[in-house]
Formats: structure tokens, sequence, C-alpha cells
């Protein structure tokens, strides 16, 4: 019966939602963790609560003393093990264990897994050598984990090289942090150039937080000058070199797969790394503006250099509530890239974004409890060059202003938002205020109940995807209208119970994903003329028990790949006699509820 909750901490941690956590877990109704309201006592608690289960809660990469005095209860039964960089008194831990450096044989077997992908040293190999590099790691796993993996199938000149710039890089001090910064930077080192970019805006994320994937392809397309195939292939470099982790999922890398449902994360001291890298030089040339941490306001070393523009390409953000009087003027005459992150439930659009001509991803992101309201909304309509807004846990400002023009608006992503006061269907204009978008993605937002009409005129839409949108009731009718879309995406939308009849219309159309719309009852006849689509996804559609005659499947022949249950495998499977090109999977049925983490 023993019980065990594990949680990261961070440098600039949520105590409340933490707390909320810790107490939801300990009084077994660990889904109260997640409310916004949940009383939990203050202080420390002295509780006798008699016998019961053993309970460990695990606090993971605590920075502050502060911040650990108000996740620690005093509870029989329950114990709490505090993983951090520095030791805290024993009045508030009981006992102190130095975790010590690996021994030699552990540092070989662990730097040989990653670089061989075995716990030994091949014959093929220079023993001299590779005990060379894995004696210059010093017994710190994670630069043993991280040089082995840039090191793989590298030819024995790159590995002699590798080792006298380790021999090079004796840190300024002792610590375990900046000897490891110091020799893992010989991994960046290494990378290519364009790869080495893209590994530095890590940095502009905050710690110990589920990065989207779709927020990192978006930016590093637009300001790398590469398309979104070779955007994940270098994302998939970094993960195989282990200096990101790629959260797993089937999909990740399929044909029209959704990026914004995976996620990537990265190691704190990864992100020191890139940090450490992006921060020399003088403030105004640096490539990446970049607070390390959340701050209460913004760092005063930008302050006190406004006097001169700052040339950034990529500015990021983190703080919480900002008022209009909390921003000074900075001019960016270079920034592509603002990416703010703030914890609250107001927050001012910073006026400077005036003074970013060459604005081209916004990324807005509330780490907080409640959806914000964003103010200085009407700051946007001045960047002539927006191509992608993502918007995350925020009130989506009223469209219906005729001076909300985005006119080069490309993607428009709405996560955990707050939208239905946005879309009045019977006063917005969506083709006047996007006239160019490609890209529409409402996910998670559980005020959606229905599209306005107008949406239907937006003639250059390619990708609209609704997703997790679980009071969705009905499309507009007209939707047919829409001859470029390639990729209808209403996946979750348990609520939505048709198909617009003329879907048939929707001539562009290559996939077309409605799985786990628990209420939908049928696939409309019409869809046997989309001559254009090449996979539908359909699982768990549990109400689909029939399809349209197979004589009129067989004229879908453009159809490559079906997913969908057992039970209505089999009148798919007739088309595959037909289409030799068609295959036909059973999906298997998959939970997971890692968004409520963030």
């Amino acid at each position: 019966n023993n019980r065990i909750l594990f949680l990261t901490v961070s440098q600039s941690p949520d105590l409340q939602q933490l707390r909320a956590r810790i107490w939801g877990f300990l009084t077994g109704n660990e889904a109260m963790g997640y409310t916004n309201n949940l009383f939990v006592p203050q202080g420390k608690l002295q509780c006798e609560w008699g016998s019961g289960p053993r309970t460990l809660v695990v606090l993971d990469d605590v920075w502050s003393l502060s911040a650990l005095e108000q996740l620690i209860f005093r509870i029989p039964t329950y114990k709490t093990l505090v993983v951090s960089r520095f030791k805290f008194p024993t009045p508030v831990v009981n006992e102190v264990y130095n975790v010590e450096l690996l021994r030699e044989d552990e540092s070989l077997s662990l730097f040989c897994h990653s670089a061989f992908g075995q716990k030994w040293i091949p014959p093929t190999a220079n023993e001299t050598l590779v005990k060379q590099i894995v004696h210059e790691c010093k017994g710190l796993p994670l630069a043993l984990k991280v040089i082995g993996a840039s090191l793989r199938d590298q030819p024995e000149m790159y590995w002699a090289s590798a080792k006298k710039r380790l021999l090079r890089g004796e840190p300024i001090c002792e610590s375990h942090e900046n000897k490891l910064l110091e020799r893992m930077a010989i991994s960046v080192e290494y990378l290519n150039k364009k790869v080495k970019e893209c590994f530095l805006d890590l940095g502009s994320f905050p710690e110990d937080k589920k990065i989207p994937l779709d927020v990192l392809i978006n930016m590093w397309v637009e300001i790398h000058d590469i398309d979104e195939e070779e955007a994940f292939a270098i994302l998939v470099e970094l993960s195989d070199k282990n200096l990101l982790t790629l959260v797993k999922d089937p999909r990740v890398g399929d044909a029209y797969s959704s990026y914004y449902e995976i996620c990537v994360t990265q190691h704190d001291v990864l992100r020191d790394l890139a940090l450490h890298l992006s921060n020399q030089g003088d403030v105004n040339e640096r490539k990446r503006l970049l607070m390390p941490r959340r701050d209460t306001e913004l760092p005063r070393e930008w302050e006190r250099n406004t006097d001169q523009p700052f040339n950034a390409q990529i500015v990021s953000v983190h703080t919480g509530e900002m008022r209009e009087m909390d921003w000074f003027r900075m001019e960016f005459p270079k920034a592509e890239v603002l990416i703010l992150n703030f914890s609250s439930n107001e927050y001012f659009l910073p006026p400077f974004i005036d003074d970013m001509p060459k604005l081209r991803a916004l990324i807005v992101i509330n780490y907080g409890t409640n959806e914000a309201i964003l103010e200085n909304f009407s700051v946007l309509t001045n960047l002539a060059n927006l191509r992608s807004l993502w918007l995350e846990k925020t009130w989506v400002p009223q469209l219906t202003n005729p001076t909300v023009h985005m006119k080069n608006l490309r993607k428009l992503s709405m996560v955990l938002c707050k939208v239905n006061n946005s879309f009045n269907p019977s006063v917005i204009d969506l083709p006047l205020i996007f006239p160019r978008l490609l890209e529409l993605i409402i996910d998670h937002c559980h005020d959606l109940i229905k599209l306005p009409s107008s949406i239907c005129e937006v003639n250059s839409l390619q990708n609209l995807s609704i997703t997790n949108c679980h009071r969705l009731c009905e499309l507009p009718a007209d939707l047919g209208m829409l001859k470029k879309l390639q990729v209808l995406r209403l996946y979750a939308c348990p609520e939505l119970k048709m198909l617009p009849p003329r879907i048939g219309e929707l001539i562009g159309l290559k996939y077309l994903d409605i799985s786990q719309c628990f209420n939908l009852r049928c696939l409309p006849g019409e869809i046997v003329r989309l001559a254009s689509l090449e996979k539908i996804d359909m699982r768990e559609c549990s109400q689909i028990v029939s399809l349209p005659p197979r004589t009129a499947l067989s004229n879908m022949k453009s159809l490559r790949r079906i997913i969908c249950d057992d039970e209505v495998s089999w009148q798919w499977r007739y088309l595959e006699k037909t289409n030799p090109n068609l295959h036909v999977q059973v999906a298997e049925k998959c939970y997971s509820l890692d968004w409520l983490d963030g």
C-alpha cells in the first residue's frame, strides 16, 4: 500500500499549485490537486493521523529554502525526499545525503551505453582514447551521457579532437555546475551551425516546462529559413544526442501528425548551458535576449541599456503579472520572435511590440491557474510581418474590432483558451481579419460551441484543427467552401454528432481525423467524393457501425491508410482487395493526462 508522488519544483515554482497537488495526494483526492480554488492549510501541518499507508513525496530540483518550507507537511507515515543542488539546514530536513560522483567503472559503463549502445568498450574502439575522455568527464553522469551521445558513430580523429578540447576546458571553479557547463559545451561546439542555433533557442523557454513541439517548429521555420521537415530532423538529432527529450508518441513524425499534442523537455543543466552560451557579450548585441528565470520585473541590465537599440533576433520575457507601467520603452529593430511567459490572471502586452517591425512569431503562454485577460491586444495590428501567433491559457480578445486586422498572419493557435466571446458567429468577419490564414488550431478550448460561419470564406485555409473541445456540437454547413483545405482534424470533440453534408466538396482534403468523437453517428455518403483523401483516423468512434456502400467507397482511389476500431475494420478491409496501396490499421486504445502537468 505504499504511495509515491514525484514533483519537479524548479527555480520559479507555482507553490500554490504544488501544495494543492501534495494535499490532494495526501488526502486521497488527487483530482482536487488540479482545481483552481482548493483550500490548503497554511504553514507546517502538525496532524495526528494515526495509522495509514506509508506515503513518500519526492521534491526534485528544489532551489530555495523558502519554497521548501512551504512544501513540507509534518504528518505521521509521510516522508519527503528532497533533491537539490544545494544543502538545506537540518532543522528543515532531518538528514542530508551527499550524492557522490560516479566511480571509474560506473562512469565507463554509463559512457559506453551512451556512445556505443552497450556497457563495455567494443573491440573496434580505441580503449585508451575512450578512457581518457571518460576521465575528463570527472564522474558527472549528465556529462558522460551527453558527451557520449555526441561522439556516437564518429571517426577516431573526431574523438581525438574532442579529447584535446576537454583537456583545455578546465573549469574556473570546482562547482559541479561550472565543470559540467565547461565540459558539455564541447557537445554543442561540434554541432552543425544551424543545429547549434536551434539548441541555443531552447534557452528561451522556462525551466522544467514542457515546450509544445509546434511552437519550436514554427519558431525555427520562421527564423532559420528551413521547412518543417528539416526542423523536425533537427529536433530528432538533438534528441538523439540527449540535448533534449522528445516526449514519445506513436504519431511523432507521421504524415499529418499534430505537433501541438507533442512536447519537448530539457534538463535544466542543458538549459543553463544554452543560457550560458547565449548570454555572452554586450547585452545590446546578443542574438537572444533572454530572462533566465521568472522575476517580478524586467532585468535592470536591460533598463540600463535602453538608450541603444537591442539587436536580438529572439526576445524572451518571463514574469508574473505585468501592467502598463511595468514596461519600459525598448527598441528591437531585428527581433523576429517574441516569447512572453508569465503566470497571472491579467497581462498587459508590452508596448515595445510597436518597435518590432520584423516580428514574425509571437508566443504568449500563461503558466498560471486561470486563463489570463490580455490587455493592449490592438498593438498586434501594427505588425505587418507577423505570421504566427500562439496563445495559451488566455482569454482571446474580441475580434470584432474593425482595427484588428492581421493581414499576413499564416498560423493562429489557441490552446486552453477562452474563445467563445471572440468567436461571436453573428458579427465576426474572419476573412477580413485573417485574409491569408493557412492554419487555425483550437485545442482544449472548452467554451467553444460553434464556429463562426465566416470561417468558410477564409479561402486560403489549408489546416483546420479543432481538438479536445468538449462542447463543440456542430460545424458550419458551408464548410465545403474551403477548397484549399488539406487537413481537417476534429479529434476528441465528443458532442459533435454529425459532419456537414457538404463535406464532399472539400476537393483538396488529404487527411480527416474524427477520432474520439464518441457521438458521431455516421460517415456521410458525401465522403466518397473526397478524391484527394489519403488518410482517415476514426479510432474510438463507437457509434459509427456502418459505412457508405462498398461500391461508392471503392471510388476513393487516393486512400492509403485507415485507422479505426476492430468493430468496423472488416468493412474497410474489403477495400484492400481493390486498392493494394491501402493499409487498414486497428487502433490500440491509449489514454493520457499529460496535458494536466502543463
